[in-house]
């Protein structure tokens, strides 16, 4: 059966040749910007998926995001499956969960395995949020302060 007979035709040779210099161009692109190009550029992907949030998230990320990065200035802002996230040498080590995101009941604050939280056999590595006050933000300080230390 040939391509004609199936209905699919598929890329041609031209389109595969155009993709191909499409993904060399991106890459080459990709070498050129500064390593200090690549964070501003990463910070204002976090800071505009941020103002994009429904105000109750927003309200909340803002806070997070202001927090994580007075306490923990060598963690890097991201995007992270199109969350707010911050890593360590390229690892995310914490992320802001928007409860709209899921559809979920409340906004979430997690931690992944470069996170230095372990206390012994078992412990938290999200915590739910539904307000970020004072005593939220301290106690954010103070699991940021263990993770990176």
């Amino acid at each position: 059966m040939s391509s004609a007979d199936s209905g699919y035709e598929g890329f041609t040779a031209e389109e595969r040749a155009a993709m191909k210099e499409h993904a060399q161009e991106r890459k080459k692109a990709a070498r050129r910007a500064s390593r200090e190009e690549k964070a501003a550029e990463a910070l204002r992907d976090v800071l505009q998926k941020i103002s994009e949030m429904p105000d109750s998230d927003r309200i909340m990320a803002e806070r997070v995001h202001a927090v994580i990065t007075a306490t923990a200035p060598d963690l890097a802002p991201r995007l992270w499956y199109g969350m707010p996230a911050y890593a360590l040498d390229g690892k995310v080590v914490c992320f802001f969960q928007a409860a709209a995101k899921f559809k979920a009941r409340y906004a979430t604050l997690g931690f992944n395995d470069p996170a230095k939280l372990d206390d012994g056999p078992m412990w938290a590595t999200a915590f739910a949020l539904t307000e970020v006050t004072p005593e939220v933000e301290e106690r954010i300080a103070a699991l940021l302060k263990r993770a990176v230390g």
